[in-house]
């Protein structure tokens, strides 16, 4: 059995494990306490950083690196398009939400709000809450200008572009630190992939100490 060492409202994990659903490959997630780095877990992955897919008996860290070796060895459904100018544009916009955007925002919010209590960290710093919420503005205007373009973010077909950036948008939706009145584009494109069977997991997760506003795994939100 394939498995997925993972940290449920991880923007990264979440790609991950998106890419594995809208695959079909079966897995089984294995909640991993990261911050404590025990041995077992350093020997999993010396960076001590989660995500690591453990995949016929090996064990592969790193999101980005994970999501292109499921599309190399199941290219069907594709996550990637054929050109290479494509595919650029495709990473371009991984890399904008996985580097920037977390940053930015994800850091700034999801980290300071839930991630210090769970590690045991401290308090949010209100500074960087307050600058992650005014960043999320700018994120969304940018979607919504791709969207105004585009069918999808990174052209007219479903990308790992989009699972990059819903799994990030979506583990701050966990906390309602996203504003969907912003941009109807980005509204609507985040219904169509949140109505998609490979997000069904992502809508049931549930963290101890942090439950999910009502409108987090209702489709018609």
């Amino acid at each position: 059995m394939n498995r997925l060492f993972h940290v449920p409202l991880s923007p990264f994990c979440r790609k991950v494990r998106l890419c594995l659903a809208e695959k079909k490959i079966e897995v089984e997630l294995v909640e991993e306490r990261y911050w404590e780095q025990d041995p077992e877990f350093m020997r999993r992955n010396p960076a001590g950083k989660v995500p690591i897919l453990k995949m016929n008996g090996r064990m592969m860290p790193e999101s980005g690196a994970i999501c292109e070796l499921i599309e190399d060895l199941y290219p069907d459904p594709p996550l990637f398009p054929r050109k290479p100018e494509d595919k650029y544009e495709v990473r371009r916009l991984v890399a904008w939400f996985d580097d920037k955007f977390h940053q930015e925002v994800t850091s700034k919010l999801l980290y300071e709000r839930v991630n210090k209590k769970i590690t045991k960290q401290g308090y949010p710093d209100s500074k960087n809450v307050k600058e992650g919420a005014k960043a999320i503005k700018y994120h969304l205007d940018y979607m919504s200008w791709l969207l105004d373009q585009r069918r999808w973010l990174a052209g007219n077909a479903m990308t790992l572009a989009d699972f990059a950036a819903a799994a990030h948008l979506s583990s701050l939706d966990y906390i309602s630190d996203v504003d969907w009145n912003r941009s109807e584009n980005v509204r609507d494109w985040y219904a169509k992939i949140k109505s998609r069977p490979a997000f069904r997991g992502l809508l049931a997760d549930h963290i101890a100490g942090f439950p999910p506003p009502s409108h987090y795994a209702d489709l018609d939100f």
